[in-house]
């Protein structure tokens, strides 16, 4: 596993990191799967937790990983401006991919919806 999940508090969680690249691989870097608009589990996680919000969300982590800390760090990148949204939509869900055995989430619903 390339990728860690690293401890992120204050400034960084509220509006994202400073740099980054120390958080989130570039975009060549992330196999193809995870560039695809839906139908990967973490692809469609992302995008339902990027424009929705969530109402659950549950990971089952991989052996190593602190849950809290991943999601974090997840959080952290989807509230940064500075990635081009293809590569934090990539990234994100390939990174959730590296720490995740699985997940279990449901969005919010849209008026409309309700």
């Amino acid at each position: 596993m390339k990728w860690l999940p690293k401890e992120v508090q204050g400034m960084d969680l509220a509006f994202g990191p400073k740099n980054i690249d120390e958080y989130l691989p570039k975009h060549n870097d992330i196999p193809d799967e995870f560039k695809k608009h839906r139908g990967n589990k973490w692809v469609d996680l992302f995008s339902d937790w990027f424009y929705f919000g969530l109402s659950k969300l549950e990971f089952t982590p991989k052996e190593g990983i602190d849950p809290d800390m991943a999601t974090r760090h997840v959080m952290a990148i989807m509230k940064s401006w500075e990635p081009k949204h293809e590569r934090k939509t990539a990234g994100c869900s390939y990174l959730m991919s590296e720490w995740f055995e699985d997940v279990e989430w449901e969005r919010n619903k849209r008026e409309e919806e309700v």
